[in-house]
């Protein structure tokens, strides 16, 4: 079960990952960029500075082709989160309508042309989403929304730690800030 009030503490930090997890740009890797996301005191900063440190080691040029070669060459580190689990049956076509369905509920329009399962997209979907008033709705929508990405990320993981890859420790970042945002369920029951 999902944690709003932690999801919405963190949500600076997904609009951060989604920017980490699209096509590199040059401003990305500013220092300003780490510094207003995250602090010292995050769950996730550990990783995500290590991943930081790491990719300030290469030039800007490299970082590109680093992005294309893991991302887009690879199907083991396809940033779509319910390839892995469903490749192109009729089942992850179902899950897609699903998750699409989420965004225009909290205010987030997406091109028809993107897939709902895009891992940058449904990060800045968490960072921009407006829930507050409607926690009920979110809960339901965020918790499948949270578990895709769970799953994804997980396949994801295992092969970007494979490629020994620095967005390795940034996708290692992300599943810590899930594990905060997850009530666990005797915890959530103490509250009932």
């Amino acid at each position: 079960m999902i944690n709003l009030g932690k999801l919405h503490e963190y949500k600076n930090v997904f609009g951060f990952f989604a920017q980490m997890l699209t096509y590199p740009e040059k401003l990305d890797f500013h220092p300003s960029v780490l510094e207003e996301s995250l602090d010292s005191s995050h769950p996730a900063y550990a990783s995500v500075r290590t991943f930081w440190n790491l990719m300030h080691e290469y030039s800007m040029e490299q970082i590109e082709e680093l992005y294309v070669q893991t991302f887009d060459f690879q199907k083991k580190t396809t940033l779509y989160m319910t390839y892995h689990k469903f490749e192109d049956s009729r089942d992850r076509g179902q899950m897609l309508a699903k998750l699409k369905e989420t965004y225009p509920l909290f205010g987030l329009d997406i091109d028809s042309s993107e897939l709902s399962d895009y891992l940058p997209l449904m990060c800045e979907f968490i960072y921009a989403a407006h829930w507050q008033g409607h926690e009920k709705e979110a809960a339901e929508s965020l918790d499948l929304m949270l578990a895709v990405m769970e799953d994804g990320t997980y396949h994801l993981l295992k092969a970007l730690e494979k490629f020994e890859s620095p967005y390795f420790h940034l996708v290692q970042g992300l599943r810590e800030t899930f594990k905060a945002c997850i009530q666990q369920e005797a915890e959530a029951h103490e509250h009932d």
